[in-house]
């Protein structure tokens, strides 16, 4: 199942795009990428990878089970059943992706990557962990239609990088294209929290299904990014969770236990009775505050080794690069995770990230040569040594809770 990972080709085509990106934003002066903002979609997005060995272990599963006994036709996969495939991941996809703007506990599953400020590729990548799992359980009907459950999950990627290709500022309007496709501008107005945009255009290949269904809306005025609820971190546990965390406390403090069950369930925005409402005020170019935090000091060298070391870690986790077996891949998970946070911790100068870091730094250290069993000198050896040495030094120089900051720029 690992060897079919499609997510696994798909990664360097993303991170090419990004380096793309961030160059001509370099060399044409574009303010689309904060650092702060792209580490921490970039750590989000390598914390997401990590929970598709169980989505593609449950497609398998579940969809298998239903192809192989309840199908109606059983499709060859030809170049015309591809276009059929996609298509039907398509619609399905524009309605899962509406009821994820409309039902609360949906809309903690898809917030996360709205609550992004900027927009840019790395945005694309910041995907929750929940939305993952989440949107698996809509595509069952095209493993009864006749598509095998590979396929399907093939697809799914597939999809997903068209979106990703979507999330940018660089391209403008395509002319007669965005009669039927998504393009970037259509993408644009779906992130923004302008009120006449929010709420539209939740096609991720054709535009076409939102002019059928009620759902679009042309680009006009500036786009403003975010979410009405900000979680106000780098933290990727935040960003996952900040929304069900805002559920929960409104399920408890409801007065009736009806609105405890259906506050999940309900509309976004809906409140238990008995709590105040709130009353939304529109963010605007004018009045947006984005999130900015202290970081610490001489902290982007060394981030941007870590991301490297990130996609190192990931990649041990999603695919057969270096021959972990499954336990060792789920150790390697929780050290990615363990990673990604400690980058909000030097993101927002946190005191506990300096112990944290020097306990990774070893840990990570001991796992990877023990998994590897590098035990003979070897260029990989060399690099994971002098790596590790790096961050230790890097880490007790500049890391310090007492270590200079960098105040929000």
């Amino acid at each position: 199942m690992q060897d079919a990972n499609v997510y696994t080709y798909l990664t360097p085509i993303a991170i090419f795009f990004v380096l793309i990106e961030v160059a001509l934003c370099y060399i044409y002066r574009r303010d689309y990428v904060s650092f702060p903002e792209a580490v921490a979609n970039f750590g989000t997005a390598l914390g997401n990878q990590t929970v598709n060995v169980l989505v593609a272990a449950g497609v398998y599963v579940v969809y298998g089970y239903l192809w192989e006994n309840y199908r109606i036709w059983t499709f060859e996969m030809h170049w015309w059943s591809f276009i059929l495939l996609l298509l039907g991941v398509d619609f399905i996809f524009y309605w899962v992706h509406r009821w994820g703007h409309a039902i609360n506990i949906m809309w903690a599953a898809h917030s996360p990557h709205h609550s992004a400020e900027e927009m840019n590729f790395m945005v694309a990548l910041r995907a929750s962990v929940t939305q993952r799992f989440c949107s698996f359980l809509f595509f069952w009907p095209l493993a009864l239609i006749g598509f095998p459950p590979f396929y399907i999950y093939m697809m799914a990627g597939i999809h997903l990088f068209i979106a990703f290709l979507h999330h940018t500022e660089f391209i403008g309007k395509l002319g007669w294209f965005e009669k039927y496709f998504t393009t970037p501008s259509h993408h644009r107005v779906h992130h923004g929290v302008n009120f006449p945009y929010l709420d539209k255009n939740f096609g991720e290949f054709l535009i076409i299904w939102d002019k059928m269904f009620g759902s679009f809306a042309e680009e006009k005025e500036k786009v403003v990014y975010g979410i009405y609820d900000h979680p106000r971190s780098w933290n990727p546990i935040r960003i996952n969770f900040h929304f069900f965390i805002v559920l929960w406390r409104y399920a408890v403090a409801a007065p009736f236990w009806w609105d405890k069950i259906r506050v999940w369930f309900m509309p976004a925005g809906w409140r238990p009775r008995g709590l105040p409402q709130k009353e939304m005020v529109e963010i605007t170019t004018e009045n947006q505050v984005k999130f900015r935090s202290t970081m610490f000091g001489r902290s982007h060298l060394y981030l941007i080794v870590q991301l490297v070391v990130g996609v190192f870690l990931m990649l041990g986790v999603i695919s057969n690069l270096l021959a972990w077996n499954l336990t060792q891949r789920w150790l390697g998970a929780g050290l990615l995770w363990w990673h990604i946070i400690n980058w909000s911790g030097i993101l927002e100068a946190k005191s506990w990230l300096w112990i944290s870091e020097n306990l990774r730094i070893i840990t990570t250290l001991y796992a990877v040569i023990a998994f590897n069993q590098l035990y003979q000198p070897s260029g990989l050896l060399i690099a994971v040594v002098g790596v590790s040495a790096f961050s230790f030094i890097w880490t007790n120089l500049y890391f310090r809770p007492s270590s200079p900051k960098l105040a929000p720029a």
